[in-house]
C-alpha cells in the first residue's frame, strides 16, 4: 500500500523543512508549495491525501485557498489542517468558516500534528472506501437495471426460466441466427372475423383479453416460446432457445390444455351470443431462428417450411380440432388418440400432406 501524500503549504522555507522532515520520518510522502496559487496547482497535479496550510501568506491567504478547495467538487472532502502563529481563538473560527477540518498553532507540537494527521487520514480513508462502495454500487445497480430491462424484453418471447437463463449467461444468445429442429404450434379462433365485424370494439377487446390471458397462462406453464400473436392468432414453438428432451409431447400437452381452456371460455361466450372456437395446427421440422427486424425494433422469429406447415394445418382445423403432421404424430402416437384425416391439399405445398386430428390424450376421459 502506498504512503499517504501530504501537501505542506508555507511561505517560510524553515517551516516547510521542519514539517517535511517530521512527516517524512514517519513514512509520509511529502510535497510542498510556497504560496496559495502554487498550492492549488500542486493539489491539482499531485492529488494529495491531506493539506497542511499556513494561514498568513502573501497574495492568497490560507483561508482563500481553503475556500477554493471546498468549492471544487474534486477536493471538497480533501482534509485541510490550517496552521497559524496568530491568536488561535479568533483564527480557529475563521478557519472553520473557510472549511478547514482542523486547526494548529505555531510553534508546531510534533506529537500533536502527527496525531491530527493520522486521525484525518483515517477519516479520509473511510470516506474513500465509502465513495468506492457507492461507485461500485451505482455500477451494479446500472447493470441490474439493464438486466431487468433485457429480462423484461426476453419474457415477451420466452418462459421466465429461459429468459433468466439467457440473462445470466446460462443459455446461448437466441437472437443470433441459428438453425434447429423445433415443434411449431399455431392457434387461431374460429369465427373471430365474423364476430369482430358484428360486435362492438369493446366486446372484441374484452374477448381478446380473456383469450390472451388464458393462452398466455398455458404457454408459460408448458414453457413454450411465444414467437408472435396477432389478434386471435398465436405462434408458439418448442426446443428453442433452450433445447428440451420432449418438444413434441410438450406441444401436444399444451395444445390439449389450450383447447380445454378455450372450451371453458366458449361456454361463457356462447351465453353472450359469441360463437367462437379454437383451431390448432402442429408440425415438426428444421427452421432458422434469430433476430428479425431493424435497428430499434427487433423481434425473435423462426423461418422455415415447418412454420408454414403448422400455419396451414391450423387454417384447415375446424373449431375444437388439433391437426398434426405425420412426422409429429409418429413421435407422440403413444400419448394421443387421433382421427386420420388422410391427405390434405395445403396452399404453398406441392404435394398433399398427411394429417391427423388429435381427439384426446391417451388415457384421458
Amino acid at each position: 500500500m502506498s504512503a499517504a501524500k501530504i501537501l505542506v503549504v508555507d511561505d517560510t522555507p524553515s517551516n516547510v523543512k521542519l514539517l517535511a522532515d517530521v512527516l517524512g520520518a514517519r513514512g509520509y510522502d511529502v510535497v510542498t508549495a510556497v504560496s496559495g496559487v502554487d498550492a492549488l496547482e500542486t493539489v491539482d497535479r499531485e492529488r494529495p491525501d491531506l493539506v497542511l496550510l499556513d494561514v498568513m501568506m502573501p497574495g492568497m491567504s490560507g483561508y482563500d485557498v481553503c475556500r477554493k478547495l471546498r468549492a471544487n467538487p474534486a477536493t471538497t472532502m480533501l482534509p485541510v489542517v490550517m496552521i497559524t502563529a496568530l491568536d488561535p481563538g479568533q483564527e480557529r473560527v475563521k478557519g472553520i468558516e473557510a472549511g478547514a477540518d482542523d486547526f494548529l498553532s505555531k510553534p508546531i507540537n510534533q506529537p500533536e500534528i502527527l496525531a491530527r494527521v493520522r486521525s484525518l487520514l483515517r477519516v479520509k480513508s473511510l470516506y474513500d472506501e465509502l465513495t468506492e462502495l457507492n461507485r461500485t454500487l451505482e455500477h451494479r445497480v446500472t447493470e441490474q437495471v439493464a438486466q431487468l430491462e433485457r429480462l423484461s424484453r426476453l419474457k415477451r418471447f420466452f418462459s421466465p426460466a429461459v429468459a433468466e437463463a439467457i440473462v445470466s449467461g446460462g443459455a446461448d444468445d437466441p437472437l443470433k441466427s441459428h438453425r434447429r429442429e423445433i415443434v411449431v404450434v399455431f392457434i387461431d379462433l374460429r369465427g373471430f372475423t365474423a364476430f369482430a365485424e358484428t360486435s362492438e370494439p369493446e366486446e372484441v377487446m374484452s374477448v381478446l383479453r380473456e383469450y390472451h390471458a388464458a393462452m398466455g397462462e398455458v404457454i408459460v406453464s408448458h414453457e413454450g416460446t411465444l414467437e408472435r400473436f396477432t389478434g386471435d392468432g398465436m405462434m408458439v414453438f418448442f426446443n428453442d432457445p433452450a433445447p428440451v428432451s420432449d418438444p413434441q409431447a410438450r406441444a401436444i400437452r399444451m395444445a390439449l390444455a389450450m383447447r380445454a381452456s378455450v372450451e371453458t371460455l366458449t361456454g361463457r361466450w356462447r351465453k353472450l351470443g359469441f360463437d367462437l372456437h379454437v383451431g390448432i395446427g402442429i408440425a415438426q421440422g428444421y427452421a432458422t431462428l434469430g433476430a428479425i427486424g431493424f435497428e430499434g425494433r427487433w423481434d425473435y422469429g423462426a423461418i422455415g417450411t415447418v412454420t408454414n406447415l403448422a400455419a396451414r394445418l391450423c387454417g384447415e382445423a375446424r373449431g375444437g380440432q388439433i391437426l398434426v403432421s405425420r412426422r409429429l404424430y409418429t413421435a407422440v402416437e403413444q400419448f394421443v388418440e387421433v382421427e386420420p384425416l388422410g391427405e390434405l391439399t395445403l396452399r404453398g405445398f406441392a404435394r398433399p400432406v398427411t394429417a391427423f386430428n388429435v381427439l384426446k390424450g391417451r388415457g384421458a376421459e
